[in-house]
């Protein structure tokens, strides 16, 4: 197969950021998807309608002319949300998601929830209205190994929160383990993950073995090789309950490379291009319209796209740029380490 038409994809955990940098990637963004579920974890973070329906509007501004790309709008859950504001939010369209971080688990996670029995009144108005809860599923106590933090969220909060509130849909974002991939297999419904271009690419030799690697370092971190494997398996099965939540993000070049270098890697730029290349490698192109295109708005109750992208492969590998400026510095866009011969093929 040399071309390959699909619905419009879209991305379902992406983070924009703010001010400079907003306006450099989120241009790039729009250029291959139509719709993105917007992490909250600003500084401040986006907690009230009032701070989402303002963000929404500085994404809008950064967008170029004529861009009909959608920012799906998510607020960031604290101890102290009010779950009036929340259903209002909900109720009028602005948002589709509340956000969970753990506290401390993530950049800039340090507004996010340490006591959860502080917000299990939330919890069981969101299952009441049926707003999704995306979940950055990690424990982030710092006696738990960090590639250990991901079970030992399932087993410790996320099955007892199910447990609790068995109607209220949850999305784990950005699994990273095989018992990950399998908790969501054994649910029948309500429960969904999202999986991350890079982590189907990359383990955690990339980011150790022979040198640090600051550019392939993200939070959750990548894990072994087995976990990987299982990841690309589940995204390339077609299984209805996993999309592609990229979780792009962008961060300058001093900020990665430095004594305490920032989780994140920048992936919008090429993440259609290596994602066809993955699919083809495991003779699943024909899934990756349902990964990208179909599942994530089936699980958010939300119209697939009416556009179409084409993907076109090539003889020679595509060049990808190795940056993009943004007037803070410049931003490393993810190599994915391989050759890489489909490209986007412009509208």
């Amino acid at each position: 197969m040399e071309r390959l038409e699909i619905i419009s994809p879209d991305d379902w955990h992406l983070h924009l950021r703010d001010g400079a940098m907003l306006k450099a990637v989120a241009p790039v963004s729009a250029a291959h998807f139509s719709r993105a579920i917007v992490m909250p974890n600003l500084v401040p973070p986006v907690v009230t309608g009032d701070d989402a329906r303002r963000y929404r509007e500085r994404v809008l501004a950064a967008l170029p002319e004529g861009s009909t790309f959608e920012p799906l709008m998510t607020l960031y859950l604290t101890e102290d949300s009010d779950p009036d504001d929340i259903e209002t939010a909900a109720k009028s369209g602005l948002i589709k998601a509340v956000k969970l971080y753990p506290a401390g688990a993530t950049t800039n996670s340090q507004s996010g929830v340490q006591n959860f029995d502080k917000v299990r009144g939330i919890f069981e108005r969101m299952a009441e209205i049926g707003l999704p809860l995306c979940i950055h599923g990690e424990i982030a106590d710092n006696d738990i190994d960090i590639f250990d933090r991901e079970a030992e969220f399932i087993e410790h909060v996320l099955d007892p929160v199910r447990q609790t509130n068995p109607e209220l849909r949850i999305i784990m974002e950005h699994v990273t383990t095989s018992q990950g991939i399998d908790y969501v297999k054994s649910a029948e419904t309500g429960l969904a993950a999202t999986l991350t271009t890079h982590h189907l690419v990359i383990n955690r030799n990339h980011i150790l073995a022979g040198g640090i690697r600051p550019h392939y370092y993200c939070l959750p971190i990548a894990k072994r090789e087995s976990h990987r494997l299982a990841l690309r398996a589940a995204a390339t099965s077609g299984d209805p309950r996993f999309f592609l939540g990229t979780d792009s993000a962008p961060h300058i070049d001093t900020a990665k490379q430095s004594s305490c270098g920032c989780a994140g890697c920048f992936t919008a730029l090429n993440s259609m291009n290596i994602l066809a290349q993955v699919f083809e490698e495991e003779q699943a192109l024909d899934n990756l319209e349902a990964f990208t295109s179909l599942n994530g708005p089936q699980f958010y109750r939300l119209p697939a796209n009416q556009t179409r992208l084409s993907l076109v492969k090539q003889k020679e590998p595509v060049g990808f740029p190795t940056n993009i400026p943004t007037d803070g510095g410049p931003v490393t866009v993810f190599d994915p380490g391989f050759p890489v011969f489909w490209t986007v093929e412009a509208t």
